[in-house]
């Protein structure tokens, strides 16, 4: 078994849990796009930053990203520090900029304060503008769907293409895929509903 402390809750977790699962069991809410419980983590993301130190360690405290990083012994977590909000905001400022139409990203923005027309930050202004040049979509490339195609159905059907700005979500070869069986789980994970299931003609 694991101790640590969560917003200055104890607990006790057995071997390899999650941060993320962790404060779960403590009822403190991280907020999570990518995280699905039946699925292998992930961390892709990153809205679950939290942050970290250990106990009688004179280091900083550091980011982690709850959901793929393991609960410690003496683990010190704080989920809800200046720090953790400022870097949940410049994330939600980037996936906002990326999907200004998706009502979750936009509730999610809404919770946290943030505007697409927010360039307070330099680096958050220019990646902003670099992402306002991407199409319009719905989907923040959290990799849910992809992840469930072949870890629960076996079948591989869509993945990851590309790099940076250019990285999508997609068929092979982009065609039909004749792997897809049509059980419409990535529909049924998408975060942010970016997946529609229509009927065939």
């Amino acid at each position: 078994m694991v101790k640590l402390k969560i917003d200055d809750q104890e607990i006790e977790v057995p071997e390899g849990t999650t941060v993320l699962e962790s404060a779960k069991k403590l009822n403190i809410k991280i907020p999570t796009l990518c995280y699905n419980q039946h699925l292998k983590p992930y961390g892709g993301c990153r809205i679950c930053l939290v942050e970290k130190t250990q106990e009688n360690s004179s280091r900083p405290p550091e980011l982690i990203v709850s959901c793929s990083y393991p609960a410690e012994n003496g683990a010190i977590i704080r989920t809800n520090t200046e720090r953790v909000i400022k870097g949940r905001k410049f994330i939600i400022q980037l996936l906002l900029a990326r999907c200004p139409n998706s009502d979750v990203i936009q509730n999610l923005a809404k919770e946290y304060g943030v505007s697409k027309d927010d360039r307070s930050d330099i680096v958050g202004y220019y990646l902003l503008n670099k992402a306002d040049r991407l199409d319009q979509t719905k989907c923040i490339l959290c990799g849910l769907c992809v992840r469930v195609c072949e870890e629960i159905v076996g079948m591989s059907a869509i993945s990851f293409s590309g790099r940076g700005i250019k990285r999508k979500i997609k068929t092979p070869f982009d065609r039909i895929s004749e792997t897809c069986i049509g059980c419409s789980a990535c529909a049924y994970v998408c975060p942010t509903k970016a997946i529609r299931i229509e009927p065939a003609d």
